[in-house]
């Protein structure tokens, strides 16, 4: 089996202090996480920034860069900067796109709208078109992000055009309000309809991150954990920081016999250049 990829959510765009005191929101803050997740065991970092005067997501450039500079000063992770701005916003195209000036070696591509609550997340088709043809031209390996089944046949189209290189790289995200739930089952299908070749990996929203990350241990594929997908540690009890979470899952792979894969072997897995 091969090495197990850990991805690190470290803040998302949505996550209050009021939820949690947690949740990193300024930039040094968002950074320093970053880099005690890498150590724990992470390879992959995935990266939103927050507006240091409201604490809500942002796609400000500068902050993108405050961020990655440091983290890239002091690790050898890979970076994942997030394109989908703010869900229920809807950020202007451009806007969304800033990030990839930086030249990560991923952006999430998130593969559809899905219905939030009372908001809508909005990936149209014009969006997409730019966001293929952008990672394109620039080398940028897409993480193709996928609340339901639909998305991947979406990806796949978009392979077929040649707007999206393969192999392709999915991440399944389950438990999400509009989305497919956190089940066995969900996964197992998922996994099925991938085109051959592909590379994936699992995020549990909420409650369903620790049963997701195992699930998707034990049946080859690779996992996210961190405090964008879930603020808790267990039932009731905040988790204080994102590399809790990634030793958590270091732990449980060491003990099933996994082994952790280090961020150059990660870069071998996911065919990044």
């Amino acid at each position: 089996m091969k090495k197990l990829i850990i991805t690190a959510g470290i803040t998302g765009s949505r996550i209050t202090r009021e939820q949690t005191p947690y949740i990193p929101v300024l930039p040094e803050e968002i950074a320093i996480s970053g880099i005690e997740a890498w150590r724990a065991g992470a390879s992959v970092i995935h990266i939103h920034v927050r507006d240091p005067r409201t604490g809500l997501g942002t796609q400000e450039l500068s902050i993108f860069k405050e961020v990655t500079d440091r983290i890239r000063a002091e690790t050898d992770a890979v970076l994942c900067l997030t394109t989908s701005g703010i869900p229920g916003r809807n950020l202007p195209v451009p806007e969304r796109l800033q990030p990839l000036a930086l030249q990560p070696e991923m952006v999430s591509f998130d593969a559809g709208s899905l219905n939030l609550n009372q908001t809508v997340f909005l990936n149209p088709p014009e969006f997409l078109d730019t966001l293929a043809r952008e990672t394109l031209a620039r080398g940028i390996k897409p993480e193709l992000e996928v609340f339901d089944a639909g998305m991947i046949h979406t990806c796949i189209r978009y392979a077929e055009k040649g707007l999206l290189k393969r192999p392709l790289h999915f991440q399944f995200v389950l438990g999400t309000i509009g989305g497919m739930p956190a089940t066995a089952k969900s996964l197992l299908h998922m996994t099925e309809i991938l085109p051959e070749g592909s590379t994936w990996s699992v995020i549990g929203s909420g409650a369903s991150q620790l049963s997701m990350c195992m699930m998707g241990m034990v049946m080859g594929g690779h996992v996210r954990a961190g405090l964008e997908d879930s603020i808790y540690y267990s039932k009731g009890v905040l988790a204080k920081t994102n590399a809790e979470l990634v030793e958590r899952v270091v732990r449980i792979a060491k003990e099933y016999g996994r082994d952790i894969a280090t961020p150059a072997e990660a870069r071998k897995i996911l065919g990044l250049t």
